[in-house]
């Protein structure tokens, strides 16, 4: 079944994925990366890096709308709220046959338990913020953001890459 084995797979990248640090270059590091590879990707996606308390890197790539931004909000809520990549946070959900309103009691207009956030994790620290793409379906805006914090860390992609579909 596809949902389990990308939430195996998501599991896996939650645990693997975690920084020494993470700082404001860090962060524009990170958004030019992803903003690079949307552009050789020629993807019509919004980019956006922050800690929880403040915006480090931006960037809407040609193609994209305004509603992307709206999309990027939403999703990295859910990540601020609960530590999980906004993708595998909405499998779960979907998974145990809930949504978020009738589990937390949470609006849409607030929330997006779709791919494409995944939480800046930092050793020893926790979950300090989120890196966004939003504007590809929702398993590729979630495949593109944890290529590039593999990159980041060094990890060969295909170490942490979701199943292919059949």
């Amino acid at each position: 079944m596809a949902v389990k084995d990308d939430l195996l797979c998501i599991e896996r990248q939650e645990r693997s994925l975690w920084f020494d640090r993470f700082s404001e270059e860090d962060a524009w590091k990170l958004g030019c990366l992803l903003r690079d590879r949307a552009v050789d990707q020629h993807a019509p996606v919004v980019v956006d890096v922050r800690r929880f308390d403040r915006a480090l890197f931006f960037a809407a790539l040609p193609g994209s709308v305004p509603d992307n931004s709206e999309w990027v909000r939403r999703k990295s809520n859910v990540v601020a709220r609960f530590h999980r990549s906004s993708y595998g946070f909405g499998l779960q959900l979907q998974h145990d046959g809930v949504t978020l309103e009738s589990r937390y009691g949470l609006s849409f207009t607030d929330y997006a338990v779709h791919g494409g956030s995944f939480p800046l994790l930092v050793r020893g620290i926790g979950p300090v913020g989120s890196v966004t793409v939003s504007g590809l379906p929702q398993r590729d805006d979630h495949e593109l953001v944890v290529q590039a914090v593999c990159k980041m860390l060094g990890i060969p992609e295909t170490d942490l890459a979701l199943p292919r579909l059949e």
